[in-house]
């Protein structure tokens, strides 16, 4: 980590203005997965700015290598945050972005992750269904803690097609862990974790 993130995380702040709370949790360096909702490109910053600065230090966003590696200062954006790049477009068997996370985080780092793979239509407040990764993350890695994160008005702060973000307050709340229960179906489960961010909603 170099000096832009300290940096990037005073910026955040002063952006998004971020009131954060965490319920039935509490912050820690352990290994975990944080999960949210995902509306502007600002989100993982934020979420990751929001952290205490030694849970900061041992956690990796995860962001689309199509949009942060575009000009050298996304890519030096995402090099400041340690950020892990999955590339979208090159996703085989033999190169799954979640054996490419679990070899990466190795027994050190947590994640942010996006489970909806794109930024969703938030006006409504609505979030769309979650892909699958984040089920066989936790499948592969039964250890890891799955926090999940509902973020407010980021996609006022930066909207979809804006480069330059505008100063308002979001809110940022971290939810109670869950894990894969044993025997329980992709869909059960993935239907279970969209609904422990939904559950933030209106905390």
């Amino acid at each position: 980590m170099n000096l832009t993130a300290p940096f990037l995380a005073a910026l955040a702040k002063v952006f998004a203005g971020p009131s954060v709370r965490w319920v039935d949790c509490q912050p820690d360096t352990c290994q975990r997965v944080y999960f949210a909702n995902h509306t502007s490109h600002l989100d993982p910053i934020v979420i990751w700015a929001s952290l205490p600065p030694d849970v900061r230090r041992v956690t990796r966003p995860i962001a689309a290598k199509d949009y942060w590696s575009r000009g050298w200062f996304r890519r030096h954006l995402a090099r400041s945050l340690n950020a892990m790049l999955i590339d979208r477009d090159k996703i085989k068997v033999h190169q799954s972005p979640v054996d490419l996370m679990i070899r990466e985080i190795g027994d050190q780092y947590s994640l942010i992750v996006f489970p909806e793979g794109t930024r969703g239509h938030s006006d409504s407040g609505e979030i769309r269904g979650f892909k699958s990764g984040i089920y066989y993350l936790n499948k592969k890695r039964p250890d890891l803690e799955l926090v999940p994160v509902y973020m407010d008005n980021m996609n006022r702060i930066l909207p979809r097609g804006e480069y330059l973000p505008v100063p308002m307050l979001s809110r940022v709340v971290f939810g109670p862990p869950i894990w894969l229960e044993q025997g329980e179906t992709k869909n059960d489960f993935l239907a279970r974790a969209r609904q422990s961010v939904l559950r933030l909603r209106d905390v």
